[in-house]
Parts: structure tokens; sequence; C-alpha cells
């Protein structure tokens, strides 16, 4: 049954752009979790302004630096030669398949409402790929990121990270491949003050492709994660710790993955080998879990159980069953 579902799946791609998973009942296309549903507002970046097509690093930074709502279509690789600051009430689209940025990557910083779409962002060096910092109303979504998981663990930075008192953000149906350290919410354990009671995101049907570790990792916030596909996560995939809760959902765990969930406080020296043999030792995590997971041969250690045990917002889950065919179908760019 389930080869015949991959098989009917896989027919359908390309129809993927034009009839959306969403159509299908099996998942949802448009904005959902924290990024739509939330104190502030849902997030709708540029909408209401002009639009304006870019094709050069210096277009780009101008339009995504005026004041005012604007969607700015990406066509083409663009080259950043300095990180792309984008101020409030942006969406900042790749056109087609081909959209793609090198170099420096993407500034959310004391920002809101900023959407994030169908960019192939690689080879960011001293830096992270999109850095989201004290901003608030923040959409990832249909991008693939990558690099080059051979160089270790500390050549390449981040993919997306979540810092600084950051909130209300989604990050969904992203192609994350071949890199070390995927995705961090909250960066240092010295900013609780800071990050306390803020770094509400929601993580769903993204693919991580031979990934070393934080798929995500999370210090003092609240995460829900769910309907997301694992394949090859070398070592901790999803971490709580210093007093983080996750709630952790309908994912499914495949290939060498070695450690699905933890909340126990210890970064594994695999993760952080210039501190010490022994690793990094910060305060345990929590974890909740809703909707049955498939962990594979991946384990499991879950040494709090949170009270964040309900999403609250409602949100589309896709079956167990049909979480890896409907993920590879619909993660990553070209398909919006």
């Amino acid at each position: 049954m389930r080869l015949n579902l991959v098989t009917i799946l896989s027919a359908l791609a390309p129809l993927a752009a034009a009839s959306p998973l969403g159509s299908l009942g099996l998942a949802s296309w448009d904005v959902e979790g924290f990024a739509k549903d939330n104190p502030i507002g849902a997030t709708t970046g540029g909408k209401g302004g002009s639009t304006v097509t870019v094709d050069n690093a210096a277009d780009l930074q101008a339009a995504a630096a005026v004041d005012g709502p604007k969607i700015i279509r990406v066509k083409g690789e663009i080259t950043l030669p300095a990180r792309l600051k984008i101020s409030p009430n942006k969406s900042i689209i790749g056109v087609g398949s081909s959209a793609h940025i090198t170099g420096k990557g993407l500034d959310v910083v004391d920002s809101t409402n900023v959407i994030i779409r169908n960019l192939k962002i690689s080879f960011i060096e001293d830096n992270d790929c999109i850095t989201i910092r004290n901003s608030t109303r923040v959409w990832v979504d249909h991008n693939e990121f990558t690099s080059d998981i051979t160089k270790g663990p500390d050549f390449y930075d981040g993919q997306v990270d979540i810092i600084r008192g950051s909130d209300w953000v989604t990050v969904s149906w992203n192609y994350f491949h071949d890199h070390w350290k995927s995705s961090l919410i909250g960066n240092d354990p010295s900013f609780r003050d800071i990050d306390s009671n803020h770094l509400h995101v929601t993580y769903h049907h993204n693919y991580w492709r031979n990934m070393g570790t934080r798929g995500p990792a999370g210090r003092f916030g609240h995460q829900h994660i769910y309907n997301n596909l694992y394949v090859d996560f070398l070592y901790q995939a999803i971490h709580s710790r210093s007093d983080n809760q996750v709630l952790v959902e309908g994912n499914v765990f495949r290939g060498k993955t070695r450690e699905a969930l933890s909340s126990y406080g210890l970064v594994i020296p695999d993760d952080s080998p210039n501190t010490c043999t022994c690793g990094d030792e910060e305060l345990d995590g929590y974890a909740n879990l809703g909707a049955r997971n498939d962990w594979g041969k991946a384990t499991v250690n879950i040494t709090q159980v949170g009270t964040f045990k309900k999403a609250p917002y409602k949100f589309k889950l896709t079956p167990l069953l049909l979480v890896e065919p409907v993920v590879k179908l619909g993660a990553g760019i070209g398909k919006i």
C-alpha cells in the first residue's frame, strides 16, 4: 500500500506548483503556525506594496532597504558582496527554480513581517544563510539550503538561526541538506532574560538530509515541530536545552539518524568539538510528544516532560504514512 502511495504522489510531482498539496488535503501550502497565529497578526510580508523583479545584488539590496511594503522577485543567481538587510514588510521570493543566493547571506534584524520563499542559499561563509535577530513575524518557506558537510562543524555557520528575542516565526517546506549545524534557536545561554517568553517557532514539512546537528536545537523558547522528514541526520536532530520546550509530532526519521530527540542539556562533542572532550554542559530542556512519530532506528532521550502539550493554533497534520512522500514532493524550490 505504501509503495502505491509513493508512486501516486511521484506521478503528481509535475503538478505540484499548479495543484499544491494543500488542495489535495494532505498538507497546508499557506502560512501556518506561529507566523500566522500570534498576538501581533498574520505574517503578510510585502502584500499591498508594489512588485519589483531584480537580477543583481545592487538592485536587491536597494529594494530590501526601502520603507513600506514591497514584493521583491529574485531572478537568477546573485552573489551578495555583503549581508542583505531586509527591512519590515517585505516578501523576497525567487522566480521559478533558479533563484540562487551565494556570497553573503540574509539578515532579518530589528525587523518585522518578512517572507522569504523559493530561494536556494548555498555555501555562505563566516555567517548564517539566514539570521533572524530581534525580529517578529517571519515566514521562511520553500527554500533550499546547502553547503559541504565534509569540512566539519565550524567551517560554515547555521542555515536558519533565530535569536535575541525573535518571535512568531514559521519555517516550512524547506530542503536542508549537506550541512553541519542547521537551525539554532537562542544562540547563547547567557541571553536568558532576552530570550525567555519569546522564540515561538513552528517547523513543519521540512526535509533534512545528510546533516550534522540542530534540526532544530533550541534554548529558552517554544518550538512546535511536526511532519518533518529526517534522513541521515548524523548526530542530535531535535535538541531542547536550557529550559526550552518542544512539542514534537508526526515526524519521520530514516537512514543513519542517530538521536532523533533529546532534552538532555549536554551538547555532544560531535556538535561542539572545540569545547572539551566531555561536550558542552547546559541545563536540560523539556519535550512533549503529540501525534505519533516514526523514530526509525534513532534514539529518543526525554529527561523532562514540559508544559507545551498542544499547539495554540489550528494546523494541517499530514498522516504519518504519507509524511515521507509528501515532504519529498513538496519541499524545496520550484514548487510554488
